[in-house]
């Protein structure tokens, strides 16, 4: 299903998925009814699975940014699992091994904004917290790269 001409697709819309069929495949070499027949491939299966616009946070009045990682009361791993998709300050989250179940990316207006979120997420599980200063690298893995993980 990918091949070399989908994952020039697939590069094009990772950069700009708001370009024209007709420059995606002046790019691939294809006519711009083949490109939109391609993506719409790709979405039925999932390969694309949505588009969508990356806003800042910090522009709209969430001026902070932490990693939040809980390590789940017996029991309270489920509901936690079933809560979370609820709250809009939670960029990401993952379950994840080791001595904690989850690792979240959160932002949040100020730090009495969350203190409040804390003190929700508690009673779920013991919780670290840490703020992020800054953003270090920021992107999506690109078709390139996902071709090198074996």
């Amino acid at each position: 299903m990918v091949d070399n001409i989908n994952n020039g697709i697939l590069r094009c819309l990772q950069e700009n998925a708001r370009q024209s069929n007709t420059a995606i495949g002046k790019i691939v070499g294809i006519s711009s009814p083949a490109v939109a027949e391609r993506i719409r491939k790709m979405e039925d299966v999932g390969i694309i699975k949505s588009y969508r616009a990356v806003i800042a946070p910090e522009l709209i009045g969430y001026q902070l940014k932490a990693i939040i990682t809980i390590r789940a009361f017996m029991g309270k791993l489920k509901p936690f699992l079933e809560n979370v998709k609820k709250w809009n300050e939670v960029v990401n989250c993952y379950r994840i091994t080791g001595n904690e179940n989850i690792v979240m990316e959160v932002v949040l207006r100020d730090q009495k904004h969350l203190e409040e979120f804390i003190d929700v997420i508690i009673t779920y599980g013991e919780s670290k917290t840490q703020i992020v200063l800054s953003q270090v690298v920021a992107h999506q893995p690109t078709v390139k790269s996902i071709n090198y993980i074996k």
